[in-house]
């Protein structure tokens, strides 16, 4: 039935049943942190920027977090493979913690972008540890069930955070949004520490040991239950990974922004990223314990799965970055209820993919995501399709679709690859698949942002970018025709999400096996 066959038993569940519910809950507020922390700043920046300065460059304040968390997942999932997930929550949490201090004691806008960097580089220790463990706490059939209930946290806290953030700075003071941080972390770190206890288990190192096979002859690897004599870490991968990551993805984040793309900056970044992403191959084929193994893609199910989040990364940027300038500039609707255009689809994604295991059960994982991101191809081809200048109740509806579509997408892949392998390598394929989406995001909103100035270049003559456009618009200052071409600028990028999520389909048809070798509990 489904995907589920016979294989290797894994090791034993991590926490007691009766403990399982406080470690739950400390994953939540982990998760809601980190969810926050993405967003919360937005509507603070005049205040910030009225107090520190530092106009020029207050885009780093999200581009820095964003990094620092996208370059760690990779190193986070390996360490908690080697040293256990409790360990690396709690130094994640901690150090989230202290830069949240510190983001609140910041004195100029050069010290809050070091300390937002700081901040990041725990919260991408919460994002990956956080999601493997939800794994390694619940059965199989039980994965749905909390992985929904952190899709809501993620959801509701990203959404709520620019209201949080925008309440905090006008009512109390800027330095409250990271302040606030400090005594919910504290409860999901004490938590952690009093109600988490880990056995003690080996994994082989990766490659050396040839999984036994399932019945049809899928290959899954095995787990045991003693310690490893002596654990490897590969320093060397990690640096050389958080160098290359960094690099590329600050000229993915800047280029076109702070300069042009075949600028100088632009071009030496890309090629340094370059020579870089050379040195870690090299490291990596030569490392005993690579950050990231070679079988993270040479495995078939591993590998379409990363690529297949990595064009839902790519595709979200359409509708969480380009819709609420869509509702305010042609829609024409006020802040809040352009916000809540948005909005609706934390209401189905949740609970679409909490239903998907009912999908999944009877016609598989890749089925299912299939059959989700389908959906979600011929809803994203419909809006383009939209009147013009239309309700907001249209767009929105779309919204709530492409949330239920998108629902049925991806759980059942998370569930799926989390559920092909066994403790010793699921956090460094969890952190490997989160890693794909983030990179994703990050290429879609540098792709997404040239193709939308380019269609306004071409129906205004060249006058303006989409961000000028669209502070004439709100001022009420710019013609119809201005509107019409933020209208065709975003019809455009929808029309590059839906290539994005085909792409998706494209890939689980032809890639990712019809079953997959799923791991009993």
């Amino acid at each position: 039935m489904g995907d589920i066959q016979p294989a290797t038993r894994e090791a034993a569940r991590p926490t007691a049943p009766h403990r399982r519910g406080a470690v739950v809950a400390a994953l939540m507020l982990s998760m809601a942190l980190a969810a926050l922390d993405s967003t919360v700043v937005s509507t603070a920046v005049p205040q910030i920027v009225g107090d520190l300065g530092g106009f020029s460059v207050f885009s780093w304040l999200f581009s820095g977090y964003l990094l620092a968390v996208t370059v760690t997942l990779p190193v986070y999932g390996k360490l908690s493979d080697t040293f256990g997930r409790k360990p690396v929550l709690v130094a994640g949490a901690a150090l989230f913690l202290l830069g949240s201090l510190l983001c609140a004691l910041a004195w100029n806008m050069g010290a809050l972008i070091a300390f937002r960097i700081v901040q990041g580089l725990g919260g991408g220790a919460l994002q990956g540890t956080v999601q493997t463990l939800a794994a390694d706490l619940y059965p199989l059939k039980e994965r749905p069930k909390i992985q929904s209930k952190l899709s809501t946290v993620w959801a509701v806290s990203a959404v709520a955070g620019p209201g949080l953030g925008g309440v905090l700075a006008a009512y109390a003071d800027w330095r409250w949004i990271f302040l606030v941080n400090l005594p919910i972390g504290a409860v999901a770190l004490w938590l952690i520490v009093r109600h988490l206890h880990e056995p003690q288990r080996q994994s082989s190192p990766s490659g050396q040991n040839a999984p036994p096979r399932a019945r049809g002859g899928s290959r899954v690897r095995a787990t045991r239950g003693a310690t490893r004599a002596r654990a490897r870490v590969d320093w060397a991968g990690a640096l050389a990974v958080f160098a290359c990551g960094g690099v590329l993805l600050t000229a993915l984040v800047q280029g076109g922004v702070a300069w042009p793309w075949l600028s100088g900056p632009s071009l030496a970044l890309f090629g340094t990223g370059l020579a870089l992403a050379g040195l870690v191959v090299a490291i990596e084929r030569r490392a005993a314990e690579p950050i990231i193994p070679g079988w993270v893609w040479r495995r078939r199910t591993i590998a379409a799965v990363n690529l297949a989040l990595g064009a839902l990364g790519l595709l979200m940027v359409a509708p969480t970055v380009f819709l609420p300038t869509y509702a305010q500039s042609v829609l024409g609707l006020e802040p809040v209820t352009a916000g809540f255009v948005l909005s609706v689809w934390t209401l189905s994604w949740p609970l679409s993919a909490a239903l998907s295991q009912h999908v999944y059960r009877r016609i598989g994982f890749r089925d299912t995501a299939l059959l989700g991101i389908g959906a979600a191809t011929l809803i994203l081809f419909a809006f383009p399709f939209l009147p013009y200048p239309g309700e907001a109740w249209q767009p929105a509806l779309l919204m709530l679709l492409l949330g239920a579509a998108l629902g049925l997408f991806q759980l059942p892949l998370l569930v799926g690859v989390q559920s092909t392998v066994g403790w010793s390598e699921r956090g460094t394929t969890t952190a490997s698949v989160l890693f794909c989406r983030q990179t994703g995001q990050t290429i879609g909103a540098s792709v997404f942002g040239a193709v939308a100035n380019g269609v306004l270049a071409a129906r205004l003559g060249g006058a303006g970018d989409l961000d000028s456009v669209t502070r004439a618009l709100a001022s009420d200052t710019a013609p119809e025709a201005v509107r019409d071409a933020v209208a065709s600028a975003v019809h455009a990028v929808y029309l590059g999400a839906a290539c994005a999520a085909a792409l998706a389909f494209l890939v689980l048809l032809c890639v990712a096996p019809r079953r997959f070798p799923v791991l009993t509990d």
